[in-house]
């Protein structure tokens, strides 16, 4: 962590567990920046499993066998 960020840490550290929280929340959605290329790439991902899932090539599973395997905590 380089200086400036060390500086800014220790700044936010000294706010309440309010603006502390409104700052991560902040910071975090400052991060979460859409990409369309990705978006896209997902939906074509998306209709290419639904087609194969109509075509009979994929086996699909319920929620509730997954659960029932893996535990639903």
């Amino acid at each position: 962590m380089g200086n400036a960020a060390k500086q800014i840490l220790e700044k936010a550290l000294g706010l309440s567990a309010t603006e502390r929280s409104a700052l991560i929340e902040s910071l975090l959605a400052s991060l979460d920046q859409p990409d369309p290329a990705i978006d896209t790439r997902w939906a074509e991902e998306a209709e290419a499993r639904i087609d194969a899932v109509d075509r009979g090539e994929m086996e699909t599973v319920s929620a509730d066998d997954v659960f029932a395997k893996y535990g639903d905590s």
